[in-house]
């Protein structure tokens, strides 16, 4: 029976912390047999956090971090988003683990696709079923994740992108007004800073307010968003309607982009708090209007995921099939 070990999704909010057990046969079944989301503002980093996990239960000698940000071949992670450093080496002998792995956090949620069932998702759009092929997942949390998952033979290979770093597109003279207030004073603003996160988010109302003429009234993303789901500020609804607009454009380009077949999910901190507002915003719309692409954007199955152990089952299907295709490249300490 394989032994357990420790899988986590770091996020530059939450950790989320699961003991993996790989199943029987085959060892690529998952099963979590502990789980723990912890805030990172309230821990001094990711080893202490990983400690306190471990406290609680058996040792285990195999670790795998999905995080987000860039994995350096020395197990340093550079991200703009988390609270504090990482480094794989630093928590594999503060802790000691045999091995500490490290994927990027929407890689691991892309490995996480095939373990998603109909009852934890909500579709948009598209047919049920979709043919087998390039699969996008995308998601806006403290920062915008992307990742393709590609079938290859029968096993995978999932493509780590930076997307939400490419210069933000502006489609209605609204979001031209509202992305020429951003570039003042600054030469780029990208997709991630300027609308898809939750600082883009909070930006983008800022900017709307400044556009309209109206001091803000709201300081937190949450509080936008919240204000806009119960309908009591107009632009603050007006901001989440731009934030979905985008988001439907933004996810329509990356479909084109990294030839998408297979299906669209959404993920990330976000959209599962505002999954009404989304349903009812321009998304879809937005997403489908690429011209005489439209047609191939309509056969497309998007899928809001809701699954809160996502990150964690990501990244231990990414270590399962890591370990047992060495070649397979990937970073551990």
């Amino acid at each position: 029976m394989p032994r357990p070990f420790l899988a986590a999704d770091v996020g530059g909010t939450h950790v989320r912390v699961g003991l993996i057990q790989a199943g029987r046969g085959d060892g690529q079944t998952i099963e979590v047999l502990s789980y723990r989301k912890y805030r990172c503002a309230d821990h001094a980093g990711l080893a202490a956090i990983l400690a306190d996990f471990i406290s609680h239960h058996p040792p285990v000698r195999e670790c795998v971090i999905a995080t987000a940000g860039y994995a350096l071949p020395d197990g340093t992670v550079i991200s703009a988003n988390l609270p504090w450093p990482l480094s794989s080496s630093q928590i594999r002998d503060a802790l000691g683990f045999a091995t500490v792995h490290l994927v990027n956090d929407f890689e691991a949620v892309a490995h996480a696709a095939a373990h998603i069932d109909s009852s934890q998702v909500l579709q948009l759009t598209g047919p049920v079923e979709a043919p087998r092929g390039p699969m996008l997942v995308l998601g806006p949390g403290t920062g915008l994740g992307a990742a393709v998952w590609m079938p290859v033979g029968k096993r995978s290979v999932v493509l780590a992108t930076e997307a939400g770093q490419a210069s933000l597109a502006a489609s209605t003279e609204l979001e031209i007004a509202v992305l020429q207030q951003m570039l003042r004073g600054r030469s780029h603003i990208s997709i991630e800073q300027g609308a898809l996160s939750g600082p883009g988010l909070l930006n983008l109302y800022n900017a709307l307010c400044a556009v309209r003429g109206v001091a803000p009234s709201h300081t937190t993303p949450d509080a936008v968003s919240a204000a806009a789901c119960d309908h009591s500020d107009p632009l603050a609804v007006e901001t989440l309607e731009l934030f979905c607009g985008i988001l439907g454009s933004t996810t329509g380009d990356m479909a084109l982009l990294y030839g998408v077949q297979g299906g669209i999910y959404l993920a990330g901190g976000i959209l599962p708090k505002i999954s009404q507002f989304l349903m009812n915003s321009s998304f879809v719309e937005r997403f489908l209007n690429k011209g005489p692409m439209t047609k191939a954007l309509q056969g497309i199955p998007v899928r809001l995921v809701e699954h809160g152990q996502l990150g964690v089952i990501g990244a231990a299907s990414w270590y399962l099939e890591a370990t047992a295709n060495p070649a397979a490249s990937h970073f551990a300490a």
